[in-house]
């Protein structure tokens, strides 16, 4: 119905802790005559005038925006003073109180649509326009800085108040636009480097070029800020995407901010990064923290391209930004990092997540239907992100590097500054590869479900095959490019790939020929080097091969598919869950990859928690165990990440003695001391008076949160009840970080905790509904998500939730939360019966196998 050509915003952050001035004159143009509305979350309207008319409404609205009644075609401008909200959730314009020295930080975070909780707009991504915005700071506030999408001007002190100006000549979307304020301290440097020039390169485009770079955070942290290596990783991005994208950074200058109580991990504000400043680090953090912060700062500088630059037209292509960034982040780490091996962490845990949320009921295509916003919200998940980034891995190996990114720089080149669709994108890459990829795009984005790959093979008495045939199950028939490996143990007792070969997989079975005659391997790896998006089934004796043998397999990323098969395996009841557990046992002290370590270790604590029999003590010692031993490794980067996973577990007696002796000793750094805290405090074995000396001792906002999550997991029936009523208590004042912390406390594994929380799984499926009614969407799906009765894992539990999923009444975003975590429950339910039968069989044995 019409366009926008720009904004004029004033935003006052001089005077109220809790209220804001909001100003806002937009021109726009109508294209069809009639009435619409103008996105405005507020708590007052003070003034309306269109076209110089006063149309103030008598009866403002929030979920209805502000109505803009029988517009005739041609230009307007509309002029709003409204009265805004400062949040304490992550949405909209967040105002933060440090508890380490009581100085005040804002940052916005307007994506999906809450650009319009701090000034109206019309809030949706394919309105693009320019802006000129006024952010009007304390004058007494001489720490104060202003930092936005732009540089900023300060104009000289009006009365109390100090003007900062920016100017946004290029047109970007709503929620693009970006503002943090505050005693901000920051670090500057500059990256140099040249654009490669391609065919598809447009002629304009320079060939030097210059970025000033930024990194900031609070005053409180900046003692912990390792800006060098933080620029050392942006700059190798920088590098990166100029040799293979073939158009400038756009945006002038590139910063990087680091603010509080953050709800995602980073937002790709165009020219002006807000990332969670719990990346960094006050104590001695792990390998994969530092891999995942370096995987972050590049996904959000790839979306300097996809997504600022050329944008989606509408959230159904939502996809296209994430995976299309995630996708580059493990390319450009692989290739131009210390983190060579980020594939394999990518198939560990972008991979594991993908295959995890596309085995729910609430499953959905790649390329998702997207009719309203809450919607939207939900899709910033497992499928958007990793399984585009998968699907795209596989378009690689199907079209070529080369092609794809050819297409990837026409897309960019025909779209930049304007949005567009897939279809846009599919016909670049098609263009540039020369192949009609419409039948592929059928099969990868408009399904859902994931593919299974196995081999049926037969051999004869030599020893070789005479039958190999990869089998594919899967509702949706796909054509798979993969890599098929065959691995032996060799005389030197390693496990190596001995041949390899490419195919494409068609159909629901596609014999290799080329195998046959070949000598029968141990092991068969359908998806060799990770091409595909498809889970592996492995015979029973390749999984008894594996137990034997996983710490002789050589190679990462073989290690990696055989970590994720058995872990699919597990969840699928195909593998008791304790010998999963005995497998982690066998092969972690000598895997090289310390993310997957990470990773493994974690499904491990899983598998305990949900999927072993709970009346078996054998894997629960056989895991403490491998962490305890873990945790006193020589080197510094593996022993953390076993303590820290040690502090998460279901504690033995001799582990809890391990933990207090290591509080005890003093040798902890802080934040590891809150970990072991509330380990500790869960099992009933918190020293007296070591919560409240830890807490005297750290003042911090992370501090706070953590003595939080310690009393949460005090063992005890009176915590229980009294974090409960906290938590679903309609009118509560948390922050978003708090409930958090909080729910991890709640939830934190002791002896007797399930009995414990049982009290509460009636009352979580009446109280649903008000909590999401309550809250904001970030804190009412944490919430739920959280105290949803994963302590309860039986048939009530279930029939509740189906009552709760049943009634008309449910709103469907929650029936969504609900409906993912009883699948879950069930899934655990049909597991630990595997696992019961499992130890049935072996009886007293199991012990002995685990103490040896």
């Amino acid at each position: 119905m019409l366009s926008v050509q720009h904004y004029q915003v004033d935003l006052d952050f001089s005077s109220s802790t809790e209220v804001f001035p909001s100003k806002t004159t937009v021109q726009f143009t109508v294209k069809t005559p009639g009435s619409t509305f103008i996105d405005l979350r507020a708590e007052k309207v003070h003034q309306v005038l269109l076209d110089g008319q006063d149309i103030t409404p008598e009866n403002y609205r929030e979920e209805e925006g502000i109505v803009l009644p029988e517009l005739s075609v041609g230009e307007h401008e509309l002029f709003v003073d409204a009265q805004c909200v400062y949040s304490h959730t992550g949405e909209g314009l967040h105002r933060f109180v440090d508890p380490a020295d009581g100085r005040v930080y804002l940052y916005t975070q307007f994506e999906t649509a809450d650009a319009k909780r701090a000034f109206a707009c019309f809030d949706q991504p394919d309105l693009k326009a320019t802006y000129d915005l006024v952010f009007r700071t304390p004058a007494s506030e001489e720490e104060w800085v202003v930092i936005s999408n732009a540089p900023v001007r300060v104009d000289a002190v009006e009365g109390e108040t100090k003007a900062h100006h920016v100017h946004i000549p290029t047109p970007l979307s709503t929620y693009l636009i970006a503002v943090c304020a505050g005693p901000y301290q920051g670090v500057q440097d500059t990256w140099r480097g040249e654009l490669t020039h391609h065919p598809e390169t447009p002629a304009d485009q320079p060939t030097a070029l210059e970025v000033p770079l930024g990194i900031y955070c609070r005053r409180s942290l900046f003692e912990y800020l390792d800006a060098e290596r933080l620029f050392r990783e942006t700059k190798q991005g920088f590098d990166f995407y100029h040799q293979h994208f073939g158009m400038a950074y756009p945006f002038g200058k590139y910063d990087q901010i680091f603010v509080p109580e953050f709800n995602a991990g980073a937002m790709e504000n165009a020219g002006c990064v807000t990332i969670t400043d719990e990346y960094i680090f006050r104590s001695q953090a792990t390998h994969y923290r530092y891999e995942r912060r370096a995987d972050t700062v590049l996904h959000e500088l790839a979306h300097m391209w996809f997504g600022d630059l050329v944008t989606m037209a509408w959230w159904d292509d939502l996809w296209l930004n994430e995976s299309f960034a995630t996708w580059s982040a493990a390319l450009s780490q692989a290739e131009a990092t210390e983190y060579d091996t980020a594939w394999v962490t990518f198939n560990n845990v972008e991979k594991a997540m993908a295959y995890h949320e596309d085995q729910l009921p609430t499953t959905h295509p790649v390329l998702a239907d997207a009719s309203d916003i809450e919607t939207v919200e939900q899709n910033f998940d497992g499928i958007t992100y990793a399984k585009g980034a998968s699907v795209l891995k596989q378009l690689q190996a199907y079209v070529g590097l080369d092609a794809f990114l050819a297409g990837v720089r026409r897309h960019f080149a025909a779209h930049a500054w304007s949005t567009a669709t897939f279809d846009d994108l599919l016909g670049a890459l098609a263009e540039a590869s020369g192949q009609d990829l419409s039948q592929w795009s059928t099969q990868w984005l408009k399904t859902t479900g994931v593919s299974t790959l196995r081999a049926h093979t037969e051999v004869d008495e030599a020893g070789n095959y005479s039958t190999f045939v990869v089998e594919q199950d899967s509702p949706t028939l796909r054509t798979h490019r993969i890599t098929i490996g065959l691995y032996k143990k060799v005389d030197s007792g390693a496990v190596v790939c001995t041949r390899r070969f490419g195919i494409d997989i068609h159909g629901a079975r596609t014999e290799v020929p080329e195998f046959i005659g070949v000598a029968a391997a141990d092991l068969v790896l359908l998806n060799d080097e990770d091409l595909s998006y498809a889970l592996l089934d492995l015979r029973a004796e390749e999984y008894d091969f594996l137990l034997a043998n996983m710490d002789r397999l050589r190679d990462p990323m073989a290690r990696a598919l055989m970590w994720g098969a058995a872990w699919e395996a597990t969840r699928d009841g195909r593998l008791p869950a304790h010998k999963f557990l005995m497998l982690v046992a066998k092969g972690i002290g000598k895997e090289t990859e310390l993310a997957v370590v990470e990773r493994v270790l974690f499904q491990a604590n899983q598998a305990l928690r949900r999927f072993t029999d709970p009346q078996c003590a054998a894997g629960k010692v056989l895991l403490n165990k491998v962490l305890r031993e873990g945790a006193a490794d020589e080197n510094p980067e593996r022993a953390i990440i076993f303590l820290q996973e040690l502090a998460r577990c279901p504690l033995t007696g001799d582990s809890t003695t391990y933990l207090r002796e290591l509080l005890d000793s003093g040798s902890l750094d802080r934040d590891n001391t809150w970990k072991v805290l509330t380990a500790l405090s869960a099992h009933g074995a918190l020293p007296e008076g070591a919560l409240e000396a830890q807490e005297a001792a750290d003042h911090s906002d992370a501090g706070h949160r953590s003595a939080l999550r310690t009393r949460a997991a005090a063992n005890t029936a009176a915590a229980k009840q009294h974090y409960w009523q906290l938590l679903t208590d309609p009118t509560h004042t948390l922050t978003n970080l708090e409930v958090r912390q909080l729910l991890i406390g709640f939830n934190a594994p002791g002896d007797g905790v399930a009995e414990l929380l049982s009290a509460f799984t009636d009352d979580y499926f009446t109280q649903a509904p008000r909590i999401w009614a309550a809250n904001s969407d970030a804190v009412g799906r944490a919430t739920l998500e959280g105290l949803y009765p994963m302590w309860a894992i039986d048939e009530h539990t279930i029939t509740l939730a189906n009552e709760l999923l049943k009634d008309a009444d449910t709103p469907e975003g929650l029936k969504r939360i609900i409906a993912e975590r009883t699948d879950d429950l069930a899934r655990a339910l049909r597991v630990r019966e595997v696992d019961e039968a499992f130890i049935a069989e072996q009886g007293a044995e199991l012990m002995c196998d685990v103490e040896a």
